[in-house]
């Protein structure tokens, strides 16, 4: 990875959408020191390598024992058997993370006394469970060195952890906050002192006053493109960019996008901070809570020094000599703050164990650290973080001592932080997580750590996952290795899981959880669950899996995250509201028009070529295949047409079928031919229907921004020698010379670019075409000679402008089936053709079908990239669009979501924080919802959403949990059910409904005739069905106002059904 060509874009690719190319050579040539391979060390040494550092020294003395097996997640129970260096132990199993990382290891002493020029061939330095006079030694030479060396501690003490940065005097941001600076359209800009821009179509500008925009496209105010400007912003649609005075009048058009400029930093060490630090503040309901934790913390620290050891479990003589070295610190800090003496004992108490939970939470912060020293990428911590679990531990203070003693097994860090209870609960947890990736990885690590789910006391771990591991999953699914590849991931994350700890019980599935599961994710599967956890990354599952929770009134634990940031939803029954309490508007939609005739950014370049592919190589074969399927027999289907039956879909197959290539050289010819439709007969007829003077009702132009007029292209293959350089960049076949060219697309003149573009759309449209007809070609048919000889004997017909209707109007929606009109004349040419083809014997059963082809955008052996890449390329440069490189072009194309190890561990890690308060029955204060973006950085935690109650009337109200019931028999009329809510629930119903059928609208026809029918009759339950969710509506006090609905009624067809539902 030395250069841009060397990174493995198939392991890489989620995360270089996060980092970006630049960041990810820097991170290839540096290399990191880590010390402490315990809970948060290896943490921290997982998510760093896995992002693809160069180098990695993995540091540590000690040696392995029990309590690692509850805090280290590489650590097995014949290294504590054998006592194994803890380095050793986890050496091999970091290094098989990532095969571009070199992982090497050292146990020698660090101390004080140490000779520390050896760190001088480090970029980065971390240290975890190193003394703090050690780590102020560290970090005071590392500060020193020229350029400074970046200095990062992390420390997890119980329930209690901290983040310390100093990356320098002078440290050079280069990219504060790597959100994507967007291109946005200007309405006017006006001519005076204060020039002000205004967006068009009220879009927000989302600047700050300071930044800088640069501009170009602007018709009239000409001197403005190209130029870069300090903004004034003056509401989020408008802002001052200086004197435009002596500027000609704007007249229309341009674009206005944001410019990144670097920022430098200034550190200090952490001797100096110490007395004035610098705190980043998570939980704004207890701001005072980061520096009291900042004196807790360095009393340990004093408090270890001087009795070599921290303070004993529940030793109460232990928490007040803390308290007092506490209060002594408080003296020396610039801001003195009230001693939280409850805090105090808590993080004494707990100060022996560690909540790994928090450790990874805290480890996947630290590591994105690490990527910001090594690359300058996003905005560095300044230069304190802590980050408590207090509320975990809040309820547990009256427990005795002996509840979190040493009890000699895996579990005893943890017990010494929540208690033998507390672990017992955890050991007896049903939980039931849907979805294996990033998130499901880590969730299952934290699980394993904490004992949740053992065999031996009859709990259980349920995970479903029908996906299959791919490479690009390596970079953040820790749990799977290069032999995994194409595996289910949810039966080998288990097997994974119980290297970890062998004493859980986990149930692997390959099902989605969805409606069409129903039979398998049934409430009574539900019925035992504790908790359901997911780890999906789409947002319909993720609300059919919470209506499934909310419906069997089960906590749901949710996260996500996106590039660097994360978010987690804690869903608790009776206290919170649920996932689908909430609904973010929804994604914008490209306009139909602006896709087919009218595209102003790249980004609708990209959508229509990816259409294109779905139109031409998946959906129009698969209703040639479904056609040919209803009507096997062409005699037939040509019988039924001659006496003028009409056959939905028939001309368009007939079409196709005449037209179908038999061999290589007519896919290319048929390529030719769409080059031509779609780059130059598309752009000379909207050109006729629109020339470039017409103007609208209201004088105003056309072709004014944001429509661009396109410009025929002509196909151009005249530079041999230039397009057979590109491809000879490729090593065969199976690497097209189109995935290269983008990539050195900087390199080429514009011309040569031209031609290679035009080149790379004929041939993997060929490429295609040949693999939805299945016609076979070898690499010499992709040779340029080969190309160009078969192209030149091809009649492109000469182009017509047609009177044709162009949709302008941005409200018309794209129908979903097209209704193809068929003119008599059509439908005669329809009948020839088939007559043709089944006299000449040209119809066999293999024309009869084709190969529809699913788009895959990360095998770029399958052309589908090469197709959408060169397609949207020259559709951009028709309508003089900036295009798009082949890596940007797969993200939109592909929908890829940026992913990136240490946001899915910090998310991961706060989730399973939280479970152990629904284990523990928490009450509502105690749950937290986090909201973090690691790149800026912020990390917020807030109180959960709690959950409302709708009043219906005096003494009766409901809320999302509710669930009324009504339990009937085998006689049991609609009338029967009407009255029974009446009667139970002092309402008066006034529509049933099941699923999206109408049991009872009173003023609809015929419906006050069902009252007398059985309930069996109408709803027509399925065999051995128990019970059926109806909704009902009940008429309002106020006359005039909607109708209420009231909770689900959960209607049982006989009393002894509700003892088993299903």
């Amino acid at each position: 990875m030395a250069d841009s060509m060397e990174i493995d874009d198939s392991l890489y690719s989620r995360q270089r959408y996060v980092l970006g190319d630049s960041a990810m050579q820097q991170m290839a040539q540096s290399a990191v020191f880590l010390s402490g391979m315990g809970a948060v060390g290896v943490e921290i040494a997982k998510n760093i390598v896995l992002a693809g550092v160069k180098a990695v020294t993995l540091h540590d003395c000690k040696r392995c024992d029990g309590w690692d097996l509850g805090t280290n997640f590489f650590i097995r129970e014949e290294d504590v058997h054998i006592q194994r260096k803890r380095v050793e132990a986890v050496h091999s199993r970091v290094a098989e993370l990532n095969p571009y990382v070199q992982v090497s290891v050292s146990s020698d002493v660090l101390d004080d006394t140490a000779d520390l020029s050896f760190l001088k061939r480090y970029q980065c330095v971390v240290l975890t469970e190193t003394q703090l006079n050690l780590q102020k030694r560290i970090n005071n030479f590392c500060h020193a060195q020229q350029p400074p060396i970046k200095f990062i501690s992390c420390d997890v003490f119980g329930i209690s952890s901290r983040v310390f940065c100093d990356f320098g005097d002078r440290f050079e941001v280069s990219d504060p906050t790597g959100e994507e600076s967007k291109e946005i359209f200007i309405q006017t800009i006006s001519q005076g002192t204060s020039g002000v821009v205004m967006c068009m179509d009220s879009r927000t500008h989302g600047l700050q006053t300071g930044q800088s925009v640069c501009f170009k496209e602007i018709n009239g105010m000409a001197e403005l493109n190209g130029t870069t400007h300090q903004v004034t912003v003056l509401s989020p649609y408008s802002f001052a960019i200086g004197d435009t005075s002596s500027f000609q009048p704007y007249i229309h058009g341009g674009i206005f996008r944001l410019v990144k400029t670097p920022k430098t930093i200034s550190f200090e060490t952490m001797e100096q901070q110490l007395s004035d630090p610098q705190l980043l503040t998570p939980d704004f309901s207890k701001p005072e809570v980061p520096l009291q934790l900042h004196a807790i913390m360095l009393a340990l620290g004093a408090f270890l020094e001087q009795h070599g050891r921290h303070p004993n479990i529940g030793c109460l003589q232990d928490a007040e000599l803390l308290l007092n070295i506490t209060e002594e610190i408080n003296k020396t800090l610039k801001s003195k703050m009230c001693i939280n003496e409850e805090l105090v004992r808590c993080v004494s108490r707990c100060a022996r164990g560690c909540l790994s939970p928090l450790a990874a939470a805290v480890g996947g912060i630290a590591s994105q650290e690490v990527l910001k020293a090594l690359t300058g990428k996003f905005t560095p911590l300044q230069q304190w973080f802590y980050l408590d679990a207090m509320e975990v531990v809040q309820p547990l203070q009256s427990l005795p001592t002996e509840e979190f003693a040493s009890r000699g097994d895996r579990y005893d860090a943890l017990r010494a932080c929540i208690g033998e209870s507390m672990c017992l609960k955890l050991h007896t947890f049903h939980v039931f997580m849907v979805g294996c990736g990033a998130i499901g990885c880590e969730m299952l690590k934290n699980l394993a750590l904490m004992g949740v789910g053992l065999n031996r006391c009859s709990g259980q771990i349920c995970i479903t996952d029908p996906d299959l591991i791919e490479k690009s999953n390596l970079n953040r699914q820790f749990l799977f290795r290069p032999q995994h590849i194409q595996k289910p991931k949810s039966t080998t994350a288990a097997l994974a899981t119980l290297e970890i700890n062998p004493e859980l019980h986990i149930d692997a599935h390959l099902n989605k959880v969805c409606p069409a599961t129903e039979d398998i994710y049934s409430d009574v599967f539900f019925s035992p669950l504790n908790v359901v956890v997911t780890a999906l990354d789409n947002v319909e599952a993720r609300r059919y899996v919470d209506s499934r929770s909310v419906s069997n009134q089960k906590a749901l634990l949710d996260s996500g995250t996106m590039g660097t940031k994360g978010h987690t939803e804690i869903i608790v029954p009776n206290l919170t509201e649920s996932y689908n309490s909430h609904r973010d508007p929804p994604e914008e939609e490209i306009p139909f028009c602006t896709l087919k005739s009218f595209p102003a950014v790249i980004e609708h370049t990209i959508q229509w070529s990816r259409d294109k592919f779905e139109s031409s190589f998946s959906h129009k074969p698969s209703m040639y295949n479904m056609f040919w399927q209803s009507h096997p027999s062409p005699q037939d289907v040509l019988q039924r047409l001659m006496t003028g039956e009409s056959m939905e879909g028939s001309f368009q197959v007939i079409k196709q079928l005449s037209r179908r290539p038999t061999h290589w050289d007519q896919c290319l010819a048929l390529a030719r031919l769409k080059f031509d439709k779609y780059f130059k007969r598309k752009a000379l007829q909207l050109l006729h229907s629109f020339p470039l003077d017409t103007r609208l009702k209201d004088g105003s132009l056309f072709w004014q921004s944001p429509k661009r007029p396109p410009s025929p292209m002509e196909f151009d293959l005249n530079d041999p020698l230039s397009v057979s350089a590109v491809y000879s960049l490729s090593l065969s076949l199976s690497l097209s010379p189109l995935s290269l060219m983008y990539e050195d697309v900087c390199l080429m003149q514009f011309n040569l670019l031209s031609s290679i573009r035009h080149f790379s759309f004929v041939v993997s449209s060929s490429r295609l075409f040949a693999g939805v007809y299945n016609i076979p070609y070898s690499e010499k048919n992709l040779s340029y000679e080969a190309v160009s000889r078969v192209l030149a004997g091809v009649d492109v017909p000469e182009y017509k402008p047609a009177e044709k209707h162009i949709e302008t109007d941005e409200s018309i929606k794209k129908p979903d089936q097209v209704k193809v009109t068929v003119s008599s004349e059509e439908e005669r040419v329809a009948i020839l053709q088939l007559q043709e083809a089944i006299s000449l014997n040209f119809i066999t059963a293999e024309r009869l079908r084709m190969t529809p082809l699913f788009f895959e955008k990360d095998d770029d052996a399958n052309g589908h990239m090469d197709f959408v890449a060169s397609a949207s390329s020259l559709r951009a440069r028709m309508y003089a669009i900036e295009a798009a490189d082949r890596l940007q072009t797969k993200r939109i194309a592909g929908k890829i979501i940026p992913a990136i190890a240490t946001s899915t561990a910090a998310v991961a890690g706060l989730v399973a924080v939280e479970l152990i308060k629904v284990a523990g029955g928490y009450g509502f204060e105690s749950f937290k919802n986090c909201f973090f973006n690691l790149a800026i950085p912020v990390v917020v935690l807030t109180e959960t959403a709690q959950v409302k109650r709708t009043h219906i009337r005096d003494g009766i109200s409901f809320s999302i949990w509710d669930r009324w019931t009504v339990f009937g028999h085998e006689d049991f009329t609609l009338s029967d059910f009407i009255s029974a809510v009446r009667e139970k629930y002092g309402i008066e119903p006034t529509m049933v409904v099941h699923g999206v059928k109408m049991l009872y609208v009173p003023v609809m026809p015929g419906h006050t005739k069902r009252l007398k029918l059985k309930m069996h009759k109408l709803i027509k339950p399925s065999a051995g069905r128990k019970y059926v969710d109806l909704t009902v509506s009940f008429a309002p006090e106020v006359d005039g106002d909607e109708d209420l609905p009231s909770p689900p009624v959960r209607y049982y067809f006989t009393r002894e059904s509700e003892s088993n539902t299903a």
